[in-house]
């Protein structure tokens, strides 16, 4: 069984930071963990604008508090999020983010992350990033 806590999680190299700082998310459950997939409580701070694409990634994300946006590229549709909607990224949608206020989202991974994945140019993660050291 594994046990933790998000408020102990957020003290360690588990919570990580986007360099461009539209987010923050703490990757509570990682690769090395064997689920076969990643959980993550992820904050979009207010104002954020951003283009996402996981190419080798299916992300699903529900919302727990704040409201903002995703639109799809591919036809230019807008869902909005509040708490309580859950989206899905099944087909690898290229995808615009808007955060109107900040967001917490609870996120998964399939295939899960190692742990310190930042958005590469195309919006992506990489399947090879380095693991969270213990």
């Amino acid at each position: 069984m594994i046990v933790r806590k998000l408020s102990d999680a957020n003290q360690t190299n588990r919570r990580v930071v986007s360099p461009d700082g539209n987010w923050e998310s703490t990757r509570l459950l990682l690769k090395e963990d064997q689920m076969g997939f990643s959980f993550h409580i992820t904050t979009i701070y207010k104002g954020a604008d951003f283009m996402m694409h996981y190419q080798k990634h299916l992300e699903s994300v529900y919302c727990m508090s704040g409201k903002g946006e995703i639109e799809t590229l591919a036809d230019g549709k807008k869902y909005p999020i509040e708490p309580g909607t859950i989206y899905m990224l099944d087909k690898h949608d290229k995808h615009m983010l808007r955060a109107f206020e900040e967001m917490t989202m609870a996120c998964t991974f399939n295939p899960p992350l190692n742990g310190k994945e930042i958005h590469n140019a195309e919006g992506a993660y990489e399947l090879d990033a380095e693991t969270i050291e213990k």
